[in-house]
Parts: C-alpha cells; sequence; structure tokens
C-alpha cells in the first residue's frame, strides 16, 4: 500500500465524515486536492500552511491505490514532487484518520482517532 496524507482541520472534516467521498475548502479554486508522502514532509507542510493555526488538525491517511480519482505527482515551488488528488476523494480510500500534534511551535503526525 501507497500511502498518501491530506490535511484537513477537524471542524471542517466533520462536515464531510461519514459521506460517500472528500473535496476539500479550496478544491474549486484549486482543481484537486493536495496531499503529502511521508512524515518528514507532513510535518513541514504543515508548519508551513498552518503555522498559526490554533484549532485541531487531522491528517487523512489515504491509499493511494484505492483513490477513484487520478493521483498526478507534480512539481511544487519548493522543488519536491506532491500527490495531487484529480478529483473527488472517496472514503474508502481514506483507511485511517490521525491527529497532528504541535510540540514547541511544530507539527507532527499524532494518534488515530478513527
Amino acid at each position: 500500500m501507497t500511502m498518501i496524507y491530506c490535511l484537513v482541520p477537524k471542524s471542517y472534516w466533520e462536515q464531510w465524515e461519514g459521506r460517500d467521498h472528500y473535496l476539500p475548502r479550496d478544491y474549486e479554486q484549486e482543481g484537486f486536492i493536495h496531499a503529502t508522502k511521508g512524515d518528514d514532509l507532513l510535518a513541514k507542510v504543515a508548519d508551513r500552511v498552518y503555522a498559526t493555526y490554533e484549532g485541531e488538525l487531522l491528517v487523512l491517511v489515504v491509499d493511494e491505490a484505492k483513490s477513484s480519482s487520478p493521483v498526478k505527482y507534480e512539481q511544487a515551488k519548493d522543488g519536491l514532487l506532491y500527490p495531487h488528488i484529480y478529483g473527488p476523494l472517496n472514503q474508502d480510500a481514506i483507511v485511517d484518520v490521525k491527529s497532528m500534534v504541535r510540540t514547541n511551535g511544530h507539527w507532527a503526525l499524532g494518534a488515530s482517532v478513527r
């Protein structure tokens, strides 16, 4: 299994939990769902994107092979390749939901909350 991660504020995820698919807030603008791969990159992206975020942050753990929408690896401004999901993320591809914990101003992957 190839796991990729999607960061999502808990309050937003609660609107989608139990539905047949998930779409982030910026999907209409972006045209895809942002994802990361690997714990280190996940933490780096969380620190950058959610640096000042005070709420609860979750991670959707996605089995890339189960995604019904295409997953493409594309280079970002930082020069790294990121997985982008081009379409709705089907719930059965989300194999776990984990918390993100903030310690000393940095985000890290926490325990399963599902």
